[in-house]
């Protein structure tokens, strides 16, 4: 099965804060050895957004050009609309893009891999499942 990989996952093992045989990491290369992990543009904006250098840019952005994105659609945006509506009415902050990421998930019935704590949240209203390492 598919993993929707989010930006803190990536960003944790691209940046190396954790230890290679950090948990999460080895998860994540278990995804990406099974050729399972994928990804949607606004979260590859997000890891190249802030990259000091052009030319880690370059390595990194060429790096991720081996993942597949899940495509999106006009539905993702409204439903993303949607899911931030339900939330904000339960008291639940959360950003543009995390609920464009539930959204997708949804439509995709894929799970989501995150470090992200807002997601603890988001399950609990949202019709998303949350991919946790084994």
């Amino acid at each position: 099965m598919k993993v929707l990989v989010d930006t803190s996952v990536w960003s944790s093992v691209l940046r190396r804060k954790t230890s290679s045989d950090d948990v999460i990491t080895v998860e994540f290369r278990g995804l990406v050895e099974e050729l399972r992990a994928r990804m949607i543009g606004p979260i590859r904006q997000e890891i190249l957004s802030g990259i000091l250098t052009y030319s880690h840019f370059e390595v990194v952005r060429d790096h991720l050009r081996a993942f597949w994105d899940l495509d999106m659609i006009t539905l993702d945006y409204e439903r993303a609309a949607e899911f931030f509506n339900i939330c904000r009415s339960k008291g639940i902050q959360g950003s543009n893009t995390d609920f464009l990421i539930c959204a997708v998930s949804e439509r995709h019935n894929v799970p989501i891999f995150t470090t992200d704590k807002d997601f603890e949240y988001f399950v609990r209203y949202l019709p998303i499942r949350l991919h946790r390492p084994e």
